[in-house]
């Protein structure tokens, strides 16, 4: 019988493979990480939506926005990446469990028991979105909170979170009224409708 001769690959294509390998990897890996940072921005968009929701529903009975998370009912999940933002004063403390809760909360800290490592109120680093509805008067750039003496008022809030690795924060907004905003680090400004979540700062590409 005659033996088969077995021939194995030479260096030169087990080289030619690793190589190829190596240029799917640094094509995909940097795309997947993408990835995964837009899908932690769901949550931000997500909570956001709640929050005009709240807003909203208190409105009907109210006339009148407020700037206490409680009060309207603005309440998101635990496990948070983000910190939400109503206006200036008391945070809702999610380092411990069940959470610090005081009557004049107006944000809620990232939730520290989920992720130890983030920072419990990150700073914003988006710009300031601008009113283009009319009870508010001439187009006045808008830190937060309740814009306007209500009834005819309008309100912002914010979520800010660190969703990749470096220093830089994802920063969003929802506002009640329709507004402008040019995000930093894509300078083309853009109509924004009442109630949509608008990213003012993408931690996603940079």
């Amino acid at each position: 019988m005659l033996r088969r001769l077995r021939r194995g690959f030479t260096l030169i294509e087990l080289m030619i493979v690793v190589a190829i390998i190596g240029i799917l990897a640094a094509i995909a890996i940097p795309n997947f990480i993408r990835f995964q940072a837009r899908s932690k921005q769901s949550e931000a968009k997500s909570n956001l939506k709640s929050m005009f929701t709240a807003q909203r529903s208190y409105y009907q009975e109210h006339d009148a926005y407020d700037i206490l998370i409680h009060k309207v009912g603005f309440a998101p999940e635990r496990g948070n990446r983000y910190f939400y933002q109503t206006g200036v004063g008391g945070m809702e403390d999610r380092t411990t469990s069940p959470a610090t809760v005081n009557t004049n909360d107006t944000s809620i800290s990232v939730d520290k028991m989920k992720y130890p490592t983030m920072a419990l109120n990150p700073v914003y680093s988006g710009s300031v979105m601008t009113w283009l509805n009319a009870a508010v008067g001439t187009p006045t750039a808008v830190p937060g909170g309740v814009g306007g003496t209500c009834p005819v008022c309008d309100f912002v809030g914010f979520a800010t979170g660190n969703i990749d690795t470096d220093v830089s924060m994802d920063s969003w907004y929802v506002a009640s009224a329709d507004s402008t905003n040019t995000p930093t680090n894509e300078p083309t400004l853009e109509n924004v409708p009442g109630g949509q979540p608008q990213n003012t700062y993408s931690d996603v590409n940079f």
